[in-house]
């Protein structure tokens, strides 16, 4: 068998063909955004328990063999890690990926947008709560939703498509600005993604959770919108304007999750396997890829972890069941 031979495909015990990966290349983050990282939490004192780039390769295209075809590359923040263009490139060398994109909160983009473009990334999503410039450090922790800004503006310059805005809605934090995010993203061709806050760790479950069912009827009516199908292997539902130049998508995991049709592996920077947000088991592939072990030992690994997938999260059920934060799981 050849290093590029197929190998089954990747199918859950709910039979849900699994060919997403969402690959965390860091656990470090500029921003403490206040859904997702506790106050005065510390990054990895010691590089050592991330993933190499020859590991992260490594494990990507075995999962390639395996019937992934889209990969994005998340974190923490993937733009602090130092090699991140090296990573770049290889992944998309990756024979088989054909969906590559990368997740961001932009606030190095503007510095980075060419050199990815140019290493093959072929499209961002942007991390953006806000526009109002006090707002931001709030929430975030720093002022500087200018870079943010600025970057958006390189991605779009430098031939990234589509770029893809996230707003997380909290209730009374900055659900007012729903609108004007809206009007910001149509005036620059981006593509809007509302989504709901997830009672992740202790952070998460402080977020002010906001149904977005109200939200989507009623922009539905304001700007005149009808339902739409955007191409991606994401769970977000989507309006669009008639003449098709916006289009607004929706995250629901809570309101209406989307479990059913779940397609995703989230790779952890230390190399934990997650098959499901709202289950704290996961598989280990670090031992295994620091031990020697060939392809099929970790083939069966990884396939191991996906036939433990569970059918649904249980969020709604169990708000106190997910104890990890979201910067240590990938987004």
């Amino acid at each position: 068998m050849t290093e590029y031979a197929s190998l089954a495909p990747l199918v859950d015990g709910c039979g849900r063909r699994i060919d997403y990966l969402r690959l965390s290349v860091t656990d470090r983050c500029d921003l403490r955004c206040s859904y997702c990282m506790p106050r005065g939490a510390v990054d990895y004192a010691d590089p050592a328990p991330c993933l190499s780039v020859d590991e992260l390769e490594r494990v990507t295209r075995l999962l390639a063999r395996m019937g992934v075809h889209r990969v994005r590359l998340t974190g923490g923040e993937p733009l602090v890690r130092a090699n991140i263009l090296e990573l770049v490139r290889r992944v998309a060398a990756v024979p088989g990926i054909e969906d590559f994109s990368l997740s961001t909160n932009a606030t190095a983009l503007a510095r980075h947008a060419e050199g990815l473009r140019r290493a093959g990334l072929r499209r961002v999503n942007v991390s953006l709560d806000t526009l109002d410039p006090q707002r931001f450090a709030r929430i975030t922790g720093r002022a500087v939703l200018h870079q943010v800004l600025a970057g958006l503006e390189a991605a779009r310059a430098v031939g990234l498509a589509p770029v893809k805005v996230n707003m997380v809605v909290m209730r009374g934090e900055n659900d007012d600005e729903i609108e004007p995010m809206v009007r910001y993203c149509m005036e620059r061709g981006l593509t809007l993604r509302f989504i709901e806050s997830m009672p992740m760790g202790e952070t998460g479950r402080t977020a002010a959770y906001l149904d977005l069912q109200p939200v989507q009827a009623r922009l539905r009516e304001r700007f005149d919108l009808v339902d739409a199908v955007m191409p991606g292997g994401g769970p977000a539902r989507y309006l669009a304007s008639r003449d098709g130049r916006f289009s607004v998508g929706f995250i629901t995991p809570l309101s209406r999750h989307f479990c059913a049709t779940c397609n995703r592996l989230r790779l952890g920077a230390d190399g934990r396997l997650f098959t499901c947000l709202g289950h704290e088991e996961d598989g280990e592939l670090r031992t295994l890829l620091r031990s020697g072990a060939g392809d099929t030992a970790l083939e069966h690994a990884i396939r191991a972890a996906v036939a433990r997938k569970p059918e649904r999260h249980e969020f709604g059920e169990r708000r106190d069941k997910v104890v990890r934060i979201m910067a240590a799981t990938g987004g």
